[in-house]
C-alpha cells in the first residue's frame, strides 16, 4: 500500500478535467488517485467519501472540484473533520506574479493568470483563461468560470459567482470595485459599478436581473 492518496472530489465534468492537473502536480510512486463522489454508485473509479476517508493511507488529500461553492465549503468541512488534508492544484501553464498570497484548497486551471499584489482566500476556482490583476483581494469560495476577467483594485466578497467571460472594470486605489458576499455575475456580463451582496447581474453594462412573472 502507497503512503498516500488524493481524491478529486466530485466526478462529473469538473472532476475529470482536474483530475490530469492533480496527476501531474502531485503524481508520483508513492501516491494514488481517487474520483470521490457521494452522488453515484461506486465503481468504474468512483468511491464514496466514507470508502475515501476509511483507506489504510498514511496521508489523505482532497481537492473539491465542485463549482457551488456553498457545496464546495460543506465538503471542504467534512474533509477537514475526517482528517483529509486540502491540496492546492495548479496548472503547469499558470502564471503568479509578485506578492500573491492565495489561501488552502485553490483550484486554477489551464491559463489562469494572477498578476501583483493579490490576495486570495481559500477554496478559490479560477476556470480555463480567468485573470486576476493588481491589487485585487478575492474572498473565500469565489468562482471564476471560464475567461472570467478581473482588472485591478477589485475586492469580491466570499462565496461570489462569475459566470464565463464575466469582465469586472477596474476600481482605483482606496475605492476598490466590490463584489459583494454571494453575488452573482452572468456570462459575458460587463460590470463598470458596484454589486451588492446576494444580487444577480447580467448585460453589458452589467444590471440587476429582473425576475418577471
Amino acid at each position: 500500500m502507497k503512503n498516500r492518496a488524493i481524491g478529486v472530489y466530485g466526478a462529473s465534468g469538473m472532476g475529470r478535467e482536474v483530475m490530469p492537473l492533480v496527476r501531474a502536480q502531485h503524481g508520483g510512486l508513492d501516491v494514488d488517485f481517487f474520483y470521490v463522489d457521494d452522488g453515484v454508485s461506486e465503481g468504474s473509479g468512483v468511491i464514496t467519501f466514507e470508502t475515501f476517508s476509511s483507506l489504510p493511507y498514511r496521508e489523505k488529500f482532497a481537492t473539491i472540484a465542485i463549482a457551488n461553492s456553498r457545496i464546495r465549503e460543506t465538503l471542504a468541512m467534512r474533509c477537514a473533520a475526517a482528517g483529509v488534508s486540502s491540496i492546492d492544484v495548479r496548472a503547469q501553464n499558470a502564471v503568479i506574479l509578485d506578492n500573491v498570497e492565495i489561501g488552502e484548497g485553490a483550484l486554477l486551471c489551464n491559463f489562469t493568470h494572477i498578476t501583483s499584489d493579490v490576495r486570495v482566500g481559500r477554496h478559490f476556482h479560477a476556470n480555463f483563461y480567468s485573470y486576476v490583476a493588481h491589487d485585487c483581494v478575492i474572498g473565500d469560495f469565489v468562482t471564476f468560470g471560464p475567461g472570467v476577467k478581473c482588472n485591478g483594485n477589485v475586492h469580491i466578497e466570499d462565496h461570489a459567482y462569475l459566470g464565463s467571460g464575466a469582465v469586472l472594470k477596474q476600481g482605483r486605489p482606496g475605492e476598490p470595485r466590490r463584489i459583494g458576499r454571494g453575488a452573482v455575475v452572468g456570462m459575458g456580463a460587463v460590470v463598470t459599478r458596484d454589486v451588492p451582496a446576494g444580487v444577480t447581474v447580467v448585460g453589458n453594462p452589467a444590471r440587476p436581473l429582473i425576475h418577471r412573472s
